[in-house]
């Protein structure tokens, strides 16, 4: 591991956002009702110094602007992202600083995702050892609510004038102290869909005088997985989940209608498209085979996120910095899971990174904690990444 005085993080530092974050973690806010923890974000960064701060971005949003001194580099303006939001989910961790709050917790470690970013802006404002400008973003509303989405419509990349955007997440089951990241896609883009069926209700003991929408519905989830079996390349990405089956309310019956709901995650564009038209074609053959008839409802969610090549390599250069080359994956597999971060990495090249938890539980896990020993090593991270990522 790199020395933490050669990138400028001294012991307090580290303590204090682990306060930071502890406060945040005891106080969980959803989607874009984080005015707390906006405001608490706001004090800090002007009690820091930021040259300044903006508050109600994208609604709650916080943005904090800190100006280098120069050392005769590019004067390039850089966009740090950290998340703010919690999810409603029942925290079941028994710790001293678990959530007041019933029915909401921090389960997806965006506490301290703040809390680094945090301590981040307070070690910049303090050296301004970097060439240009340094943008820190607190954002709203990831769980859902596409609250990057909002603040970029709210003009954050050209008010600021960001030329590159970098975000970071924290993985469960990487070790403490570890970073991984690839160019290209990195996390899926999420799509949610709703099929009705309606067929004809009737008596159970008549069945041949209906037409039934649980048989259809059950032969429309099977052939829902032959999308991956046998119309996507190997070498491609693809999950098509139904997680929903909800149909009639007496057992002596055959309901009139079946609902199902579910999700796809997919890497490119090309099988993005090819899901949602083998859903439909399945779902509509399959209910006019039976004499029922089907309507799919696809609604397109969180695109992929997308590492620039070039700016992974520079997100690379600054985790090696602090993790040392054996300490960083830079060919991670993508994980299928979705990041509102995508919509920043549309409109600004960038990089998104993972920064390990350790052996801790998953994520959205109501026994989940973000661990505070990645604290220092993700305000490392970003002191690098803006300083130019010094060599290890």
């Amino acid at each position: 591991m790199t020395d933490p005085d050669s990138i400028g993080l001294d012991a307090g530092l580290a303590a204090d956002a682990t306060a930071w974050r502890r406060d945040i973690h005891r106080n969980p806010e959803t989607l874009y009702d984080v005015q707390r923890t906006a405001g608490l974000v706001a004090e800090k960064l002007r009690a820091f110094g930021c040259d300044e701060v903006v508050t109600g971005l994208g609604r709650t949003g916080v943005v904090g602007v800190i100006q280098g001194k120069g050392k005769g580099g590019a004067k390039r303006t850089i966009g740090l992202r950290a998340d703010m939001d919690a999810l409603p989910i029942a925290e079941q961790t028994n710790l001293p600083y678990a959530s007041q709050v019933p029915g909401k917790m921090h389960a997806c470690g965006h506490d301290g995702h703040t809390a680094m970013l945090l301590g981040a802006a307070r070690r910049l404002c303090e050296t301004r050892d970097f060439d240009g400008t340094a943008v820190c973003v607190f954002q709203p509303a990831e769980e859902g609510g596409a609250g990057a989405r909002a603040m970029i419509q709210d003009g954050l990349m050209t008010r600021f004038g960001i030329d590159e955007v970098y975000g970071m997440h924290n993985l469960p089951g990487l070790p403490v102290g570890r970073f991984a990241l690839r160019p290209g896609p990195i996390m899926a883009a999420a799509d949610r869909f709703e099929i009705e069926v309606e067929g004809r209700g009737g008596h159970a003991a008549q069945p041949h005088l209906t037409v039934d929408p649980v048989l259809v519905g059950a032969h429309i989830v099977t052939l829902a997985q032959s999308i991956v079996a046998r119309s996507v390349d190997p070498l491609e990405a693809c999950v098509v989940s139904v997680t929903v089956f909800q149909a009639g309310s007496a057992q002596n019956a055959i309901p009139q209608t079946a609902k199902l709901a579910g999700t796809t995650r997919t890497l490119t564009a090309e099988m993005r498209d090819l899901a949602e038209a083998r859903l439909k074609a399945i779902a509509e053959s399959v209910a006019a085979a039976h004499g029922a008839r089907a309507t799919l409802r696809y609604n397109r969610g969180y695109p992929v996120t997308r590492n620039d090549p070039a700016r992974a390599r520079l997100a690379e250069r600054a985790a090696v910095a602090v993790a040392g080359a054996d300490g960083v994956d830079a060919t991670i597999a993508p994980i299928m899971g979705a990041e509102d971060f995508s919509y920043m990495l549309e409109a600004r090249p960038g990089a998104f990174v993972f920064i390990g938890n350790g052996d801790s539980a998953g994520l959205h896990h109501p026994g989940y904690d973000f661990n505070d020993a990645a604290i220092p090593h993700g305000i490392r991270y970003w002191v690098a990444l803006v300083e130019g990522a010094r060599a290890a």
